[in-house]
């Protein structure tokens, strides 16, 4: 038996402005412990919206969605912020490193926000994180002193520091040269298959939607494949 790590039950959202339009039509889905997802259509098809909803930034939804078998539709803000930073990580399109603090201080940030270890803790676990991503040496660099492929692999770190149980992503190639490309899918693959770490990747790029461990086609707002 797999573990569900996230299930949605007939998830709809709708649009107001200018006019009533349903972005999402009733997604039921399951996701499991070590898949690596991907979520694919057309721009306007409702991926990046119903990525949002998973993460818990958006709540305004029709439907249930469940994170480690806990309801969190319904919940307020602060219970929403303690499953985020308890159990999600994120990887944008933009990779979102304060470019003055050096790559082990932007990897710790979200650690020291949760609180659960000291700082010397937090730290040696930062170290741990950039060296599994190939970037130990760059560890007390600028941040904005790295190459794009270089700051996404730090923003990868960033969302693996509090250990969560899903990666949610975001284009997370869309500024990447193919080479950067294939570096970033390889860690992805790698967390999946090695460390059991869910990543859930909304992504144009067909290759990584290829090799992904399943893909989900939108299509106005339904899944279609």
């Amino acid at each position: 038996m797999q573990d569900t790590v996230l299930k949605t039950q007939s998830v709809s959202k709708y649009f107001y402005d200018p006019v009533k339009f349903r972005v999402l039509d009733d997604i039921s889905i399951q996701v499991y412990k070590g898949e690596f997802l991907t979520l694919v259509g057309k721009s306007g098809s409702g991926k990046s919206t119903l990525l949002y909803c998973l993460s818990t930034m958006d709540t305004d939804y029709e439907g249930s969605i469940e994170i480690l078998g806990k309801p969190i539709t319904g919940s307020n803000i602060d219970t929403l912020a303690a499953i985020r930073n308890e159990n999600i990580g994120f990887v944008f399109q933009f990779h979102y490193l304060l470019p003055e603090f050096t790559c082990l201080k932007n990897v710790m940030i979200p650690a020291l926000k949760l609180g659960r270890h000291s700082r010397e803790e937090i730290e040696h676990k930062a170290i741990e994180k950039l060296e599994m991503l190939g970037l130990g040496e760059q560890a007390l660099k600028p941040a904005s002193k790295l190459s794009g492929g270089q700051q996404q692999r730090v923003s990868i770190a960033r969302a693996l520091i509090n250990d969560p149980a899903i990666i949610m992503c975001d284009e997370p190639t869309g500024n990447l040269d193919s080479k950067n490309s294939k570096i970033v899918f390889d860690i992805f693959r790698q967390l999946s298959s090695e460390y059991g770490q869910t990543i859930i990747a909304v992504t144009h790029d067909n290759d990584i939607a290829e090799r992904s461990d399943r893909t989900i086609t939108l299509e106005d707002g339904k899944i279609v494949a």
